[in-house]
């Protein structure tokens, strides 16, 4: 019988199909055909002069800004989301509220060789990327007008990739809070009032204590299948000591391991999937005006949501705000720990 499951943090309902259940193979779509050739490649080292110029890098000696010799590379993106330069303008026009885009919108390349997934960088090259994100964030932040910077990778052009095949990330840094993070703010806080607990860090006590969807624990981090799942396979990194903005993190090797390993298991047991991950940290926090939330490092807790797309959303899903999943997430984790165990 389908199971409705109730997403502790937002009160998301999400459907396990389990009438639909497909096994994990069944669920490995066909391939869009990617093109890029190394040659071709903007990314790779050697292609500096063709690519704007950059604002970051990690390098291996002393070399000069926009040549070779690099590990990671920040770009201005091309065709920005946000602008960096002008002031926010925020007014009314009737009862509409705008303001003007400010922020920043970059591309970290995170190899200078031509590697597509992040799942076969090793690990001590996934570890600069981690250190590249987390020094970003705090550049960032000394920005007054920037309240939320997220993270996020496509993999894949299903998952909304370009046909350009080297491992990158987005960085958009946000004038105004992400709706969807607004709804986990709200639900960890309201938790938080109720038990005086972090319910991130209940979730990874009931976790463990369960067994049934742990996906890896390595170095101070877990990674499980949530209970209340979305998507087929989806998995939450989480690092195990409370912690609730993602620019603070000092263990960035201990989540290079654990997501290097997550990627592999995904990549090894799925098929190399197309793949969506984000970084869902807590916001800048510069206020003092009475009645600020004060509790926030407390109940909030950072955390990377990976999504493999092997599902459409249709219009049932956008219209009710509902999730249908086809695989339960205890199948997944055990799949993606023994993959050649699936019952025939």
């Amino acid at each position: 019988m389908p199971q409705l499951r109730k997403d502790p943090i937002i009160g998301r309902w999400v459907i396990i199909s389990t009438e639909r259940a497909k096994r994990p193979h069944d669920l490995v779509i066909k391939k869009i055909s990617e093109q890029c050739a190394e040659k071709e490649c903007l990314f790779c080292q050697g292609h500096e002069a063709e690519t704007p110029d950059e604002i970051y890098a990690v390098r291996k000696s002393k070399t000069s800004a926009n040549t070779s010799d690099w590990d990671v590379r920040v770009l201005p993106n091309i065709n920005p989301l946000m602008q960096n330069s002008g002031d926010l303008g925020r007014r009314g026009m009737g009862i509409y509220d705008l303001m003007n885009a400010i922020g920043a919108h970059e591309l970290i390349v995170e190899t200078p060789k031509h590697i597509a997934n992040i799942a076969d960088l090793d690990i001590a090259q996934i570890n600069q990327v981690f250190k590249v994100y987390v020094q970003r964030m705090q550049e960032l932040e000394k920005d007054e007008r920037i309240k939320y910077v997220l993270i996020s990778k496509n993999y894949g052009i299903v998952a909304g990739a370009s046909p350009i095949k080297h491992s990158r990330t987005q960085l958009i840094a946000l004038p105004v809070n992400p709706k969807r993070v607004k709804e986990e703010l709200a639900g960890a806080r309201r938790y938080y009032e109720f038990r005086e607990r972090c319910i991130f860090c209940d979730m990874i006590g009931h976790e463990i204590e369960k067994q049934a969807r742990i996906v890896d624990r390595i170095d101070g981090f877990i990674a499980f299948a949530p209970y209340a799942s979305r998507f087929p396979f989806e998995v939450w990194v989480l690092p195990e000591e409370h912690s609730a903005d993602f620019f603070n993190l000092k263990n960035t090797e201990g989540l290079a391991k654990i997501m290097k390993s997550v990627m592999r298991k995904l990549s090894v047991s799925l098929q190399d999937p197309p793949y969506n991950y984000i970084i869902h940290t807590a916001p800048f926090r510069r206020m003092t005006s009475p009645g600020y939330w004060k509790t926030i490092d407390y109940d909030y807790h950072w955390h990377i949501e990976i999504m493999p797309r092997l599902t459409k959303v249709a219009g049932f899903e956008l219209g009710s705000g509902f999730y249908i999943n086809p695989t339960p997430p205890e199948i997944a984790a055990e799949f993606l720990n023994h993959p050649q165990g699936e019952k025939q």
